[in-house]
């Protein structure tokens, strides 16, 4: 895939010199020369992302107060939803790592993808102002809001349980965690119980993982 591709599916005209900064990863920068990296970009496009993500947000949940609709966005704008909308532009393919980077899968790496798609984002704004940014966050991360499956894993799963047992005048979730093997190779394991009942399992590297996979679980289980 080339540049005139990315350019193609992101739906703008942007120049391939300023999408070959966005796509610079500072590894590849220092690398060679120390050349400039698209950390720069990658401030920008977060600014830009926020304030778009916000304004929909706002404009589409008016029934939410204001911390729902601070769990909305960050949920929307979190490094696991960024990278899941930079999967499908496959912007991996394009990001210059530099070898260490690329010996360990950095192509893949969520915060990578995550930057590379926030400095997407800045070079939109620079390129076509905020209507070229709109374009993009509409394209790939506002649906992102709307797909249960993805928005419960780019959100806060914890939180979100919380509030649905709430509404449902339910008792809060108890978490149980436990865990197996040695200090440097553990693996944890959570269950939700509801009143006294196990909803839903869930296991992780770390307790917070597990608990999360948990709450995610027990959010498919009670949504039904």
């Amino acid at each position: 895939m080339t540049y005139a591709t990315l350019t193609k599916l992101l739906g703008l005209t942007i120049d391939e010199a300023l999408l070959e900064l966005a796509l610079t990863h500072s590894s590849y920068a220092f690398e060679n020369g120390k050349q400039p990296d698209n950390e720069r970009l990658e401030f920008l496009g977060d600014s830009v992302l926020g304030f778009l993500v916000t304004e929909h947000v706002y404009q589409t949940n008016p029934d939410l107060d204001e911390g729902q609709l601070s769990r909305l966005r960050n949920a929307s704008v979190s490094a696991k939803a960024l990278a899941v909308a930079a999967n499908q532009l496959g912007l991996g393919k394009f990001i210059r790592l530099g070898k260490g980077e690329l010996a360990t899968g950095g192509s893949e790496k969520v915060n990578i993808l995550a930057d590379a798609m926030e400095a997407i984002i800045g070079v939109a704004f620079i390129s076509s102002g905020l209507d070229g940014s709109r374009t993009i966050v509409d394209k790939f991360i506002i649906p992102l809001i709307n797909a249960e499956d993805v928005f419960l894993e780019t959100s806060e799963p914890r939180t979100v349980l919380l509030d649905l047992l709430k509404k449902q005048g339910k008792p809060e979730a108890v978490f149980e965690v436990a865990h197996v093997g040695p200090d440097h190779d553990r693996t944890f394991f959570a269950e939700v119980l509801v009143a006294g009942e196990l909803v839903a399992k869930g296991e992780g590297r770390t307790r917070k993982q597990a608990e999360a996979n948990a709450a995610i679980a027990a959010l498919k289980t009670l949504r039904g």
